[in-house]
């Protein structure tokens, strides 16, 4: 038994049983992949996987149990490196941040300028891209922490913290009619053509539920996963933007006025997610608690081992 076949399992049960990709993922042939299952099968005397010919299609019952424990293993083999890590070099390493272009843009910046000045050994790998992705990647262990505002904590296999709450703002050109309202009505909105986020992202979720709850029907014309080119486009005069506040506070674009929106939409809540059961480095905690600092350290780490 070995390392490798243990990740050929857990890959093939991770891509739906299809060799190439589990052989392209770790960096091998498809027969080297099926040579690594067959001979952990034939050493535990049992089948993993159920078969049509040669083809993998699912799991067999003691399968599913062993997967468990191949998870286990794997993630403890993880945790062995990352403390051989910290021992070595507590103040030096890499740590890797999967998180969405608005998270990147905006609310970042300051943390990991502060993080730099108490770690300049420590590199910094931001990772953007969707929700699902980031909770992938930081299942997967390709990521150490992820932050997102939506998804994170639909997965049993993550924690995820709640960091900070933030709204949605409205954007147009100036001069507009919606700047000269005294408060915007969801009914205002829905007679415009409007431009806000991919469905999955930065709290579009939010702004579908008010407008399906009010029974409103909206014209999305153009969506988009970053905040500067929403705003890019509103300036081209296609339609109203629906943005993270953060965006606006922070790089609302020349020739646009932004208007409250925290009364149309629910508010958001930012989350930073880590794997359940996984061994943290100490600059990882510290990255944490600046970007959360309501957080403790010792919750952090109840959270973590509970259920692993």
């Amino acid at each position: 038994m070995n390392f490798q076949q243990l990740r050929a399992v857990r890959e093939a049960a991770r891509h739906g049983y299809n060799l190439t990709e589990v052989a392209s993922v770790l960096f091998t042939s498809q027969p080297g992949v099926s040579r690594q299952i067959r001979e952990l099968e034939e050493e535990l005397g049992v089948d993993i996987f159920e078969r049509n010919g040669k083809r993998l299609t699912g799991l067999t019952d003691p399968g599913r149990g062993i997967l468990q424990i191949i998870e286990r293993l794997l993630l403890e083999a993880e945790n062995l490196r990352q403390a051989s890590g910290e021992y070595a070099d507590e103040r030096s390493g890499t740590l890797r941040v999967a998180t969405t272009h608005t998270q990147a843009r905006y609310a970042l910046p300051s943390v990991v300028q502060a993080f730099r000045r108490m770690f300049p050994q420590v590199r910094i790998a931001l990772q953007q891209s969707s929700p699902e992705h980031i909770a992938e990647w930081v299942i997967s262990g390709k990521s150490d922490i992820g932050i997102a505002t939506e998804g994170l904590s639909q997965f049993e296999e993550l924690v995820s913290f709640p960091c900070y709450q933030w709204n949605h703002e409205i954007v147009v050109p100036k001069g507009h009619r919606l700047t000269e309202a005294a408060q915007v009505s969801l009914s205002d909105l829905a007679r415009y053509p409007l431009i806000t986020y991919d469905i999955g992202f930065t709290g579009r979720s939010h702004i579908d539920a008010a407008f399906s709850d009010a029974r409103l029907a909206t014209d999305i014309v153009l969506t988009a996963m970053d905040s500067d080119v929403i705003q890019q486009y509103v300036a081209l005069g296609m339609g109203v933007g629906l943005v993270a506040s953060m965006a606006v506070q922070h790089n609302l674009a020349p020739g646009l006025a932004a208007v409250s929106a925290a009364h149309l939409f629910a508010p958001n809540t930012a989350r930073l997610a880590v794997r359940r059961g996984a061994y943290l480095r100490s600059y990882t905690y510290d990255f944490i608690l600046q970007f959360a600092p309501e957080l403790k350290r010792s919750d952090i780490e109840t959270a973590l081992s509970a259920g692993s």
